[in-house]
């Protein structure tokens, strides 16, 4: 009736109204970008493993060099980026996301013309560090983008990193065996279109911050129940646990089913990768599908249901055929990488406050211990047989079982709304 109602309403009202409908709103524009920044950041991660047979060859490496490259990858991108997430909750910094990717471009460029293992070592940390730079406050962005909708703004997010990493193997087919070591040149492109994109981001980042965006603080009254505390903090260590033991099963497909194939069933290498692209591949399927799901159905049911629905799936693959290994494949990547983006959602749920802390967390550290399991798997078909780990891991997915001590969802929205 009245038209003229805005009026008499003061502007801190009105901004605060404009505030509070940009942080419900979806994002999608902004949540597109950083997920094609986050395919271009991980296929540029894939890129350096899938390098290593090049790398031996040119510059006459033994396994335990090879094995430094991995380390120096691993580690510097995984324990980075929680201190960068910790220090992003306290003073968010915008400026990292392109200077990041920046450092990839760096490492990935010296990385093509590398002649030394000094050098080769550098470009794989410079690669390292931009990734660490740009997972915190990429999946800080993801969270502001979200508005209500944290799990698919995630499954946005994180689908564009699993799809860089399922190129890894195709990567050895398509560039290396080709075009050797300078075929990493391509890759630059890659790196500076994501520095573009990222100038994007960071200004609309800036922009919201400017405009008074804020993420939820720890506690309003700054101080939390010691009982909530410690069930807070044992569902923590259980997440992370169930990370590690999924990174655990992921590193035994990723890394080594490949030499099984060859063993077993006489592949030649060209086609085993194949196999290990079609697993990586319908996990990025199922991680753009699992929080939507989440959303649905409850996150703790969703993690429960992706590790034990692999079970089966694992403990049957090394017994049976060559087509049904792929399906097999194909259906435990979807199911088991349904709760990837699920697990940084809840960790998210866990520590509102600190947004880019728990994701560098679940995504980095966790995944770097992940990185040691899969040198413990090396070790054991080392000592024994790669037939009997396989099935040794099989029984891995079990240990999803914890995820029934973790809070419902229920609990998690009475503790935020506290």
């Amino acid at each position: 009736m009245n038209t003229n109602a805005t009026q008499d309403i003061p502007a801190p009202a009105l901004d605060v109204r404009e505030q509070r409908s940009q942080q419900q709103a979806t994002i999608y524009r902004i949540l597109l970008a950083v997920s094609f920044v986050h395919l271009f950041n991980d296929s540029i991660q894939a890129l350096i493993p899938a390098m290593f047979p090049t790398l031996r060859d040119n510059l006459l490496l033994s396994f335990t060099q090879i094995g430094w490259l991995a380390f120096a990858l691993n580690m510097t991108s995984s324990l980075i980026q929680p201190v960068i997430g910790f220090a992003a909750d306290r003073k968010p910094r915008p400026i990292l996301l392109p200077l990041g990717m920046c450092c990839t471009f760096a490492g990935v460029f010296l990385l093509a013309f590398a002649d030394s293992y000094a050098l080769v070592i550098f470009s794989v940390i410079l690669v390292g560090f931009g990734s660490a730079a740009f997972h915190p406050e990429g999946m800080r962005v993801a969270h502001m983008a979200a508005g209500q909708r944290k799990g698919l703004s995630q499954s946005i997010f994180q689908v564009g990193g699993n799809a860089g990493q399922s190129l890894g193997p195709l990567l050895i087919n398509w560039v290396f065996i080709p075009f050797g070591q300078i075929g990493a040149l391509g890759f630059t492109v890659f790196a500076a279109a994501g520095i573009a994109v990222q100038t994007y981001v960071a200004k609309w980042y800036s922009g919201m911050l400017s405009a008074g965006y804020t993420f939820r603080k720890r506690s309003r009254g700054g101080v939390i129940d010691p009982a909530r505390r410690k069930a807070v903090v044992t569902a923590a260590v259980i997440l992370i646990f169930i990370v590690f033991v999924r990174s655990w099963y992921g590193a035994s497909i990723g890394g080594y089913y490949s030499f099984y194939l060859m063993d077993h069933y006489g592949m030649k290498l060209e086609q085993a990768q194949i196999y290990i692209f079609m697993y990586l591949a319908a996990g990025a399927v199922g991680t753009f599908f699992g929080g939507p799901l989440a959303d649905r159905f409850g996150r703790r049911n969703l993690i429960l249901v992706s590790m034990l629905g692999t079970v089966p799936l694992a403990l049957a693959l090394p017994f049976v055929s060559q087509f049904w290994a792929a399906v097999l494949l194909i259906i435990s990547g979807f199911v088991l990488l349904s709760s990837f983006s699920v697990t940084v959602v809840y960790a998210q749920m866990l520590f509102p406050g600190s947004i880019g802390t728990v994701s560098g967390l679940i995504t980095g550290l966790a995944f770097g211990l992940g990185g040691i399991g899969s040198l413990v798997i090396g070790k054991l078909i080392d000592h024994s047989d790669i037939a009997t780990v396989f099935v040794a891991c099989g029984f891995l997915p079990l240990l999803g079982l914890l995820a029934l001590l973790l809070p419902g969802d229920k609990q998690l929205e009475q503790w935020a709304a506290e």
